[in-house]
């Protein structure tokens, strides 16, 4: 009997994905993300704020941009390196950031809205007021 290469091939795309591994899953993901880097222009875009703000403006509109697409170059290219590797082990990033993503002087935490401030006028100066109601925490710090 034979079995034609088609079928083969699905029967082992099956047992490929099913498998279920969560190295194999990130190693996918990120190479997913990395191959459609110039969908987002997110290299592009962090290289031409940084070097705005690092040198002036038009080396951002210049210098960065072409910084920027160069990243994006590489970015793609180790993207479609983790698509094509990643059932296979090493599943560590490659590609990974020079330095911190955004300035130490502004870390991302939680929006600055009334949902997640604390409320003085009220007499709260923070914790828990109503835990098991949505929104009610009025501490901001608490990750």
């Amino acid at each position: 009997m034979r079995i034609s290469a088609s079928v083969l091939a699905s029967v082992a795309a099956i047992a490929l994905f099913s498998v279920g591994c969560a190295g194999p899953e990130a190693k996918l993901g990120r190479g997913v993300s990395n191959a459609t880097e110039f969908l987002r222009l997110g290299e592009i875009q962090k290289s031409v704020e940084a070097t705005s703000l690092f040198n002036n403006p038009e080396a951002g509109r210049t210098t960065g941009f072409i910084h920027g697409f160069n990243r994006s170059l590489a970015r793609t290219a180790v993207g479609f390196y983790e698509i094509l590797t990643f059932p296979f082990p090493g599943y560590d990033p490659i590609y990974k950031p020079v330095g911190p993503v955004y300035a130490s002087s502004n870390k991302p935490g939680l929006p600055a809205t009334p949902l997640f401030e604390t409320d003085a006028s009220l007499g709260f100066s923070g914790g828990d007021v109503a835990p098991l109601v949505p929104g009610s925490k009025f501490s901001i710090f608490s990750y």
